[in-house]
């Protein structure tokens, strides 16, 4: 960190939810204070402006975010300095101190130890704006939605499937719809569905989905024709049907209105546009990629690549180990919207060329959209390093 020669104390502060334990040393390694802290902003004040005493502070946390979230903003308010040790580079260090035992002091003393005299291993912690911060929320909570829906929509499809596997050929297909979860709940199994006739059903069908309704109100009938056996656990599922159809509609209404949210907050920050004019960023992974990148200075495209995880390593141990692998760190949230990115952007002429370039290099669907992924970083890293849109590249002359 730039001002490191300024700091005299030097706070390492192992969060926890109820309490944090804070180790300070001054300069030449004298503990300054050692112990407990509840997480209160009244004790973090007090304790800060006692050690600020001694001259200027430097707050070191091992988890910025959530419960670390009060005394970053407490020790920014306090004016002190906030730093950040990784997770990685802490359990590297601690390999360097004697013993054995993990505890919250000895988490601390070696975070305190760290910001004192490595500073190379920190990371600045920048001030986020509102519209990050409330973007990161919501899209944490649209990424929990999205795994219910998952979740709720395969437990009604497997319910389906057991009692009737023909009529879940039809109705599988369409369960994102409103109309097919409508006619769920209204008719939940085989026998009422049946009783309800292909009439009532198309009727039923076409308030919600005019073109669909039909056609698919006789492929339901078709399908009951299939199966005249009444599968064990049928009443059953007549009651769990229906609330599964309820719940998944639910969820994806709420999913629907946290992307309005988000959509309006992505609207609204400056890199926005810069963002969307590249093929494949739609609001959802651009919301991600402020969340993720918002703030962070990179030196190079292979920087962010790295820090995506799309950079492929090199292992070589003498004739033994040689080749590139793919690499299992990085920031995994950015490297999905990344590769999320690179697959939407296939109907685009240039990625959809260099995309069946890979493939025709034999690589394989996963791998070329990967390749294609770290393409488009370089041009994302020269789009947010000169706040430029992006350009098409246009084809070099025979």
């Amino acid at each position: 960190m730039q001002e490191h020669h300024q700091v005299e104390v030097f706070v390492g502060l192992d969060v926890g939810k109820s309490e944090h334990h804070a180790v300070a040393l001054d300069r030449a390694g004298k503990v300054l204070f050692d112990k407990a802290l509840p997480n209160d902003e009244a004790k973090l004040r007090t304790i800060l402006a006692e050690l600020a005493a001694h001259g200027p502070v430097l707050v070191v946390v091992d988890q910025p975010a959530t419960i670390g979230a009060l005394p970053v903003a407490v020790a920014r308010d306090a004016g002190a300095l906030v730093g950040y040790l990784p997770g990685l580079s802490m359990r590297r260090i601690a390999d360097l101190h004697p013993g054995q035992a993990k505890t919250d002091a000895r988490d601390a003393l070696i975070i305190a130890e760290a910001a004192r005299t490595m500073p190379h291993t920190l990371r600045s912690i920048e001030l986020a704006d509102e519209q990050v911060a409330e973007l990161t929320m919501l899209c944490g909570f649209d990424d929990d939605l999205r795994g219910q829906i998952t979740a709720t929509s395969n437990r009604l499809r497997g319910l389906l499937t057991q009692i009737h596997p023909a009529l879940e050929r039809v109705l599988g297909r369409h369960l994102d719809h409103p109309a097919v979860l409508d006619l769920i709940q209204t008719w939940p199994t085989p026998a009422d569905l049946k009783a309800a006739g292909t009439k009532r059903i198309a009727a039923r069908l076409t308030k919600r989905a005019p073109r669909l309704g039909k056609r698919l109100a006789e492929e339901i009938t078709a399908a009951l024709a299939e199966q005249t056996v009444v599968v064990a656990g049928t009443s059953a599922a007549g009651i769990v049907l229906p609330r599964l159809a309820a719940q998944l509609a639910e969820l994806r209404a709420q999913r629907a209105d946290v992307a309005l949210k988000v959509e309006e907050l992505v609207r609204d920050h400056p890199l926005h546009q810069v963002l969307m004019s590249m093929p494949g960023n739609g609001i959802r992974t651009t919301a991600r990629l402020l969340t993720e990148l918002a703030g962070k200075d990179f030196t190079s495209a292979a920087h962010l690549a790295s820090y995506a995880g799309l950079a492929p390593v090199t292992r070589r141990s003498g004739t033994s180990i040689r080749g590139e692998h793919p690499n299992r760190a990085g920031n995994k949230v950015l490297k999905r919207a990344l590769f999320l990115a690179a697959f939407a952007s296939l109907s685009d002429p240039i990625s959809r060329r260099y995309y069946d370039r890979k493939r025709a290099e034999g690589k394989r669907h996963n791998q070329a959209l990967i390749a294609l992924a770290r393409r488009r970083c370089d041009v994302l890293f020269a789009m947010l390093r000169d706040g430029t849109l992006y350009d098409a590249p246009q084809p070099l002359a025979a």
